[in-house]
């Protein structure tokens, strides 16, 4: 395609055309660094209409490393014998004093599905009040499966964003990697969140068996939940896991997906994440059509991640001044905080 093939692609995008099914096929069949180039063009033209050169700053707060399931993929995976923490609210209250005047949008409260919490939804909703009493701003929960009513308390004590992610959409794989789980459950939580005024976010894993096909069906299976930020994340193995032998693919595979990401859903939030690869794998993600993002932490924080490529480094460059000093050498900036209350509907 000529550049001028490609900003008529664009233009029908912003018009409201959709992608076939077959479209999807030879996007994602695409390899070679000429053609991903003029995928990520396409795709930065898309999101710059809506977003311009503005980027949203999301801080992480990994506060409970408990969790009762058994998810093949994961870390933190009940009977994994590793070190574990469960902060206080003092401790989440000090994070949030570290972060006061950075440019940070929206605070990720982050947990495994912890019994703690899980059994005494009232101790997670002190944890929400804490947060929203040390900074008053937009807070997103990724506590897991919850209860419609514990949902509706945490929305109505200041939590806005539901971040809960199915990994894939293709059920035989589903099976394979949350076992023990309800599919449904999952879904039918991000609806009910969406009806009583959460923004909600999916997300997939790609590198764990998907092939192009199961890939499409994760697609569409997005497309379900009219999300207001959609998520797609490299499977990196993990030690002591299931699946700590499976071969890691390259991030070129979660670029691809990005961009198509953001030509299926044009005007919504779409994440790179520091936790893979940090500021420079959070460049190539921005340069394939993200614009938010995820995993920034207090420069002397110690806070696990999900993937927590630094772990155990003495600097890990994730804090809010080294991303914004980046995003400054690319030609972006961070929005402005009404620009992203905006979006999640918060009256300043």
């Amino acid at each position: 395609m000529t550049q001028n093939d490609l900003d008529k692609f664009a233009g029908k995008i912003l018009e409201g055309a959709q992608l076939s099914d077959e479209e999807l096929r030879e996007l994602l069949r695409m390899n070679g660094n000429e053609q991903l180039e003029k995928l990520f063009y396409l795709s930065r033209k898309v999101r710059d209409h809506f977003f311009g050169n503005k980027v949203f700053l999301y801080s992480f707060v990994y506060f409970s490393t408990y969790c009762k399931n058994k998810c093949t993929f994961c870390y933190y995976r009940e009977n994994h014998e590793i070190n574990r923490y469960r902060l206080s609210i003092e401790e989440v209250r000090n994070i949030c004093r570290a972060l006061k005047g950075e440019s940070i949008h929206m605070i990720d409260l982050t947990m495994g599905e912890d019994p703690y919490f899980h059994e005494k939804p009232e101790y997670f909703i002190d944890v929400v009040r804490a947060v929203r009493s040390e900074l008053d701003l937009p807070i997103m929960i990724s506590p897991g499966v919850m209860e419609n009513e514990v949902l509706k308390k945490l929305h109505d004590n200041g939590a806005n964003f539901l971040a809960l992610y199915q990994e894939t959409h293709d059920r035989d794989l589903y099976r394979k990697l949350r076992v023990g789980q309800s599919f449904e459950d999952r879904v039918n939580a991000r609806k009910f969140a969406k009806s009583i005024g959460y923004c909600v976010e999916d997300g997939i894993l790609t590198g764990v068996g998907n092939d192009i096909e199961s890939t499409i069906r994760s697609l569409r299976g997005i497309e379900t939940n009219t999300p207001d930020m959609v998520r797609v994340m490299t499977f990196v193995p993990q030690e002591g896991t299931p699946l700590e032998n499976v071969d890691r693919i390259s991030s070129i595979e979660e670029l691809k997906i990005i961009a198509i990401l953001r030509l299926m859903f044009p005007d919504r939030l779409i994440p790179a994440s520091l936790d893979l690869e940090g500021i420079p794998g959070m460049v190539h993600r921005l340069n394939a059509g993200a614009n938010v993002v995820t995993s920034i932490i207090p420069s002397d924080s110690a806070l696990e991640g999900v993937v927590n490529y630094d772990r155990g480094a003495e600097e890990r460059h994730r804090d809010p001044k080294s991303v914004v000093e980046c995003l400054k050498t690319m030609g972006m900036e961070p929005a402005s905080q009404a620009d992203f209350n905006r979006i999640v509907g918060m009256v300043a």
